[in-house]
């Protein structure tokens, strides 16, 4: 009997931490805002001056330039905020950035298009996707490893403000 309970033990163990969730928690420093170095390809974490943590980021298939319309593979430059969370993203998780504000909106309306929108930090790319790190695949979006995203995502709270540099 002894044996059985043992293996019962041990069972309970191997499934409770194949649960290992991707929700993390986060005791330190606020997170007061996000920057975003394009040209660096890096993100900083930043509780006022402090950076915090730094990630190498991937970029829309088009990095130079601000985003203007829907579909150009540009990530939007400027002062934007991290405005919701999508924790069943198909990046593994996200954070929402407020992109188009209303200049964004103009300046499409200038040219007869959409601004788009649904620009993202998340992770990625998906496996099986052809897609790879360090190559600036996404739309638009801001990519890290998924690893990386669990910790923004518990490091970065709505509302953030996230400027996005050239």
């Amino acid at each position: 009997m002894p044996v059985f309970r043992i293996f019962m033990v041990i069972a309970l163990a191997l499934t409770l931490s194949g649960c290992a969730s991707k929700f993390k928690t986060y005791n330190g420093p606020e997170v007061t805002q996000v920057l975003v170095k394009k040209g660096e390809r890096r993100m900083y974490l930043l509780h006022g001056s402090e950076v915090l943590k730094s990630y190498r980021i991937d970029l829309g298939f088009e990095p130079q330039g601000h985003k203007a319309i829907e579909g150009d593979g540009k990530t939007p430059e400027g002062l934007y905020f991290i405005n919701r969370r999508n924790a069943n993203s198909r990046f593994h998780l996200s954070l929402g950035i407020s992109y188009p504000n209303p200049q964004d909106r103009a300046l499409a309306a200038e040219l007869g298009k959409s601004a788009g929108g649904d620009i993202f930090i998340h992770g990625g790319p998906p496996k099986g996707s052809g897609y790879k790190r360090f190559t600036d695949w996404t739309w638009g979006c801001i990519a890290v490893s998924d690893a990386q995203i669990e910790d923004i995502y518990a490091m970065v709270k709505n509302g953030t403000p996230i400027l996005i540099r050239p």
